[in-house]
Parts: C-alpha cells; sequence; structure tokens
C-alpha cells in the first residue's frame, strides 16, 4: 500500500530498564486503532495505525533500548524501515545533573567523534510544537518542552558511535525527565503520545539553524523551536562541552563541521554561535558559514525572532 508519510517509534517494554516507553506504548493501544501486525521485530510485536491523511504509523516493541544493542539493531533497521520518512526511540531521560519535568526531543550523533545521523528539522519542530501545544492545553504547568545536545545514548554504555550514521533515517530520543514521578506523570504520558502524531502536521518551509556553543539545555535554542508565530526549527545542537572534547576548533576536525551539517535533511538557514565559545571555535564555526554563505549570530538575538539575519 502507498502512504503518504511513514513513521515508527520503538518502545522498550521492560520497566526495569525504562519507566516511560511502556507506559506511552499501553496509552496508544487504549487510544488509537492500533493493528497488530503479522510480522516481528526481532520477535517483538509490531502495531500499526493509519490516520485521516493516509500517514503511517508504526510502533515497535524491543528487549531493550534500541541505543543500547545497535549491533543487533542496526541491520533490523535497514530490513524493516529503511524506507521510513522519520524514526524516533521513545525514552526516559536522566542524568546526575539532568533537569526535572521536562519533555524533549533531540537529534542522534556524537559530537566528540564527529559522527551524526540524518536530522530533520521539520519533524522535530512539529513533535516539539505539538507537545508544547498539547502541554498547555493539559495544564502541565510544571513542566517545560525543550530539545537538547545532539547526542547518542549509546555512547555512555560503550556503544560503537560508528554504527550512528549506517542508518539512513532521521532518528530522535523523544523522552520525558528525569526522575520517576516525571517519568510516571500521566498527563506526561498522554501528551508525549499524542503529540508523537502531529509529526507530519506541518509540511511548509521552515528556517533552519546549526546551533554551537552553550549548555546541553539552553533555553533560546528551545523557545525559538516552539514558538509557533516563526517557522523556524534546528538541524543539530554541538553543545559548548563537547566542542571542546572533540578539539574543534582545529584545522584536523573542521570536516566533523561539514560532516554535521551535511546529516541535516536540508539547506541550514543560517548559525548561532553562544557567546560562550572561545575564539578559535567561533572561528571555525565562521569559516563553515562563509562556505555555506549563511550568516552567523549570537544566541541572544534568538529572543527577536523577526530579527534574525535570515529571512
Amino acid at each position: 500500500m502507498n502512504y503518504n508519510k511513514k513513521s515508527v517509534y520503538f518502545f522498550c517494554t521492560d520497566y526495569e530498564r525504562d519507566e516511560v516507553a511502556p507506559r506511552v506504548l499501553d496509552y496508544l493501544k487504549e487510544n488509537y486503532p492500533l493493528e497488530l501486525i503479522n510480522k516481528k521485530f526481532d520477535e517483538r510485536n509490531i502495531y500499526q495505525y493509519v490516520d485521516e491523511n493516509n500517514n503511517l504509523f508504526t510502533y515497535v516493541e524491543t528487549d531493550v533500548v534500541l541505543s543500547y544493542d545497535y549491533d543487533k539493531y542496526i541491520p533490523l533497521l535497514n530490513e524493516f524501515f529503511s524506507d521510513y520518512d522519520i524514526a524516533g526511540v521513545i525514552n526516559w531521560h536522566g542524568g546526575e545533573k539532568a533537569p526535572d519535568k521536562i519533555l524533549t526531543v533531540h537529534s542522534t550523533g556524537d559530537v566528540v567523534g564527529g559522527i551524526f545521523a540524518p536530522s530533520s528539522p521539520l519533524y522535530l519542530r512539529n513533535i516539539l510544537v505539538s507537545m508544547e501545544k498539547n502541554r498547555v492545553s493539559n495544564n502541565l504547568d510544571d513542566f517545560n518542552v525543550m530539545t537538547e545536545g545532539t547526542h547518542w545514548t549509546g555512547t555512555i554504555r560503550g556503544g560503537n558511535i560508528n554504527l550512528i550514521d549506517k542508518y539512513n533515517v532521521p532518528l530522535f530520543d523523544i523522552e520525558i525527565g528525569s526522575t520517576l514521578d516525571s517519568w510516571k506523570n500521566e498527563k506526561a504520558i498522554q501528551i508525549l503520545a499524542t503529540s508523537l502524531q502531529d509529526v507530519f502536521s506541518d509540511d511548509s518551509d521552515i528556517k533552519v539553524l546549526l546551533c554551537t556553543g552553550g549548555m546541553h539545555f539552553e533555553e533560546t535554542f528551545s523557545n525559538i523551536i516552539i514558538n509557533k508565530d516563526y517557522k523556524i526549527s534546528v538541524g543539530h545542537v554541538l553543545p559548548n562541552q563537547w566542542l571542546v572534547q572533540g578539539e574543534y576548533d582545529t584545522d584536523e576536525k573542521y570536516d566533523y563541521l561539514k560532516k554535521c551539517v551535511s546529516s541535516i535533511d536540508r539547506k541550514i538557514d543560517g548559525i548561532v554561535i553562544h557567546d560562550n565559545l572561545k575564539s578559535g571555535y567561533k572561528n571555525q564555526i565562521k569559516k563553515l558559514a562563509e562556505e555555506l554563505n549563511v550568516p552567523t549570530f549570537k544566541h541572544k538575538k534568538l529572543r527577536n525572532p523577526k530579527d534574525l539575519p535570515i529571512w
């Protein structure tokens, strides 16, 4: 059957490994007409749903979080879902200094190693905008909708970063963080689950930024995406810490920046440079901007979108 667009989402259904994904999948089963299909993904169930616009939504059970075992899953992804438009891993967010009460979506890559999965700024924006709309309508006032630094959760598990770009479909982590109370929050679960269905809600033209420097969670980077009055999104976010670790101030690592841009599925319109970046890194980023013939500007300018030099 020919579909308009196709998305696939992955859910680790083991509560010992993931407190968020099984709850989201249960909500989807209870509230959408999911069909259990006659195929298995690594001996696990696959469900499907077709919306009123003939978009296919596929929901796949896994034993572990997808990024924890790419050696096994990458061949299966390419076998089952190579012709899909977007993929997402439903997951929990955590970490020693991780902010709590967040709904977050981020692109995939290892900044330090210079390996980037394909990124779709349009679909990233669609999910985040839907999350924000649903957060407001559900009065989940103590939560924030954010993007974060580009990363791959398999890195901290000792995964092979060279597998990150071996699946040619844009892949996001879609998460709730960062404590058990947040992971179990019924409204947050509902908002995440519902927002997945809006990934294809808007296909109009957008402006695309590459964001460099700053912290892992930068409010200005997130706010520009969820601002419904300006159609702006982000291809990747390269935090200051990982640019430093990756030695992006050296000519030898300039190709990392070029690889990052080439992994974004549309032309970028500008590069944001956070004030905290040192001059060596700024110089390499400005060199890239000149090569691409796009403007650079400070992150504080994102607070006044109408004045950005991208229009």
